[in-house]
């Protein structure tokens, strides 16, 4: 068998805001309400340091209120909002209200069909899906 190749989405780097056992708001209409991170796909840090993830990563998250059928289930979801201030290119700071995320599957596709609130511009262009379904950019 060939071996694949892996595909490496461009990453903007970001202020990190969220780390393991954070609690975030879902903003999707997918069922879920409230969530907490428990991972964070594709870091690589050192011993006994917590994984720390920023605007535009994907993390797994077990979803803690919400719908019968979507409660304690596991999904990969990408950050959309951060309280932590962060840094842009152009020199500007910007920061949110609160810490919210997208439930999306593995190809990157939200689960639900609106985004409830404004997402960032850095998560935008990382998943155009996920920019379809949104009513504000920032």
């Amino acid at each position: 068998m060939p071996k694949r190749k892996a595909v490496k989405m461009p990453r903007i780097k970001t202020s990190a805001g969220i780390i393991t056992n954070t609690m975030i708001e879902v903003a999707d209409n997918s069922g879920a309400k409230t969530a907490q991170v428990i991972s964070v796909l594709g870091y690589k840090g050192r011993k006994r340091r917590l994984p720390k993830a920023g605007v535009g990563d994907i993390v797994i998250i077990v979803v803690k209120t919400g719908t019968e059928e979507v409660r304690h289930q596991m999904f990969r979801a990408v950050i959309i909002r951060q309280k932590k201030p962060y840094r842009r290119k152009d020199g500007t700071w910007i920061a949110f209200e609160d810490n919210a995320a997208v439930i999306i599957d593995e190809e990157g596709n939200p689960k639900g069909t609106i985004v409830k609130g404004p997402i960032a511009k850095e998560a935008a262009t990382r998943f155009p899906n996920v920019a379809k379904i949104a009513t504000q950019i920032i």
